[in-house]
């Protein structure tokens, strides 16, 4: 199994991300059945102030570029997807045209007995 770790802000603005959250506490059927069917195994969403941190584990030939978008490839998903970019912005070093940036990993501990 593959983990990724990303992050995005939110606009700073109280009533976007109290709708965000709303949004993700109702996740719609279709945006969770694109993501289950593009490799994505396990999601959580944590927010601090309007920071994002994204975590999530795949299957093993899971690839960001390749399988991260097909997802939308359902028009409800793509409507979802495109809705919850209107809430977000970039961090400022983000790669031009990107949303989430990926993070790299810098210590693992697997508790292992």
């Amino acid at each position: 199994m593959k983990r990724f770790a990303m992050v995005v802000n939110l606009k700073d603005d109280p009533d976007i991300i109290r709708r965000y959250e709303e949004y993700h506490a109702n996740v719609w059927p279709e945006v969770l059945d694109g993501i289950r069917e593009a490799g994505v195994k396990r999601n959580f969403i944590y927010r601090h102030g309007r920071l994002l941190f994204l975590f999530m584990e795949t299957e093993d030939d899971f690839d960001v570029e390749r399988d991260l978008t097909k997802y939308t490839e359902n028009p409800k998903a793509k409507e979802w997807d495109e809705l919850m970019r209107s809430f977000q912005e970039p961090l400022p070093d983000a790669p031009e045209g990107a949303t989430w940036v990926a993070m790299k990993e810098v210590c693992t501990f697997d508790d292992v007995h």
